[in-house]
């Protein structure tokens, strides 16, 4: 799902970074530096999150759904704007390099995940907004969205998939009127279920693997596979799936004369560079290297 275009009537700009061309899906992250002015903002179907990343305070003024807020907001300050609620900011004073990350997260993936992952009735939770908050793992979340957004890294689709789960989890159980008990799940898969999933993943390390494909081969949400799949094996989904990834590009690399961009293809990268990268920072070394080592 791509987000559709904001509905912004005052003080548009453009983002320095954006993800709206790395096909990510149920979110969209975007780095603005902020030119002193007005915004206005009206999302429909995206719940909005605004993280600071300033180099020092500056003064804000902040109205949503009729309520106003005015103080000093510092790097690590976040708001959050409910869909469907209107937005308006004014800022009189930004340095030159201040600016901030938001995050948009389509309201109806937050209700899918309320469904599959918390049993919950969607049509019940209600978003509180948020005008000045400090939440080290909301800001975590953001600060690890930022990184791949500016590595620029296609192959880190599965990555961001996860993140946006934990990012939906944490809203829902946080920033609702109602927040519901999450469901403990413990010992991880049956090896049954194991064994399933990681024969699938092997079996299609060239192709396009999501998130939502691992957990629906076990019929349970993302967020539950995700939790129970690094209990069982130590590390989560993405990172098991790039170190086989790593581990048949080293085998073809030593066994085959084949191109490396060939060997990256079949293995699952984008690109020699792709492969390079992420070989170099698993091993120690370039797949060249290795070949003739």
């Amino acid at each position: 799902m791509k987000p559709p275009a904001s509905h912004n009537l005052e003080g548009s700009h453009l983002p320095i970074l954006s993800s709206r061309n790395q096909d990510w899906e149920n979110i969209l992250v975007e780095q603005f530096q902020q030119p002193t002015g007005e915004a206005r903002g009206d999302y429909s179907n995206e719940h909005v999150i605004y993280l600071s990343l300033v180099r020092r305070p500056v003064p804000l003024l902040q109205i949503q759904g009729g309520k106003t807020y005015t103080g000093l907001y510092g790097k690590g300050d976040i708001s959050i704007t409910p869909a469907m609620t209107p937005f308006f900011a004014r800022c009189a004073r930004w340095e030159r390099d201040d600016h901030y990350l938001q995050i948009r997260i389509a309201s109806r993936f937050i209700q899918s995940v309320a469904r599959e992952t918390l049993n919950k009735n969607p049509d019940s939770l209600e978003l509180i907004p948020e005008f000045q908050t400090r939440d080290p793992q909301l800001e975590a979340i953001g600060l690890m969205l930022l990184a791949e957004l500016q590595q620029g890294n296609d192959g880190s689709k599965l990555y961001v998939e996860s993140l946006a789960n934990v990012l939906a989890v944490h809203l829902i159980r946080q920033y609702t009127a109602t927040q519901p008990q999450h469901p403990v799940h413990e010992g991880g898969l049956p090896q049954r279920q194991l064994a399933q999933v990681l024969d699938y993943m092997h079996d299609h390390l060239e192709q396009n693997i999501k998130l939502a494909d691992l957990a629906a081969l076990l019929g349970m949400s993302q967020f539950h596979f995700s939790h129970l799949f690094k209990q069982s094996i130590g590390t989560a989904p993405y990172q098991y799936l790039l170190q086989q990834r790593i581990e048949r590009a080293k085998q073809l690399l030593k066994q085959t004369d084949r191109s490396i961009m060939d060997i990256a293809l079949e293995c699952g990268f984008n690109s020699h560079s792709h492969l390079s990268k992420q070989f170099r920072q698993l091993t120690g070394m370039t797949p060249t290297t290795y070949r003739v080592g």
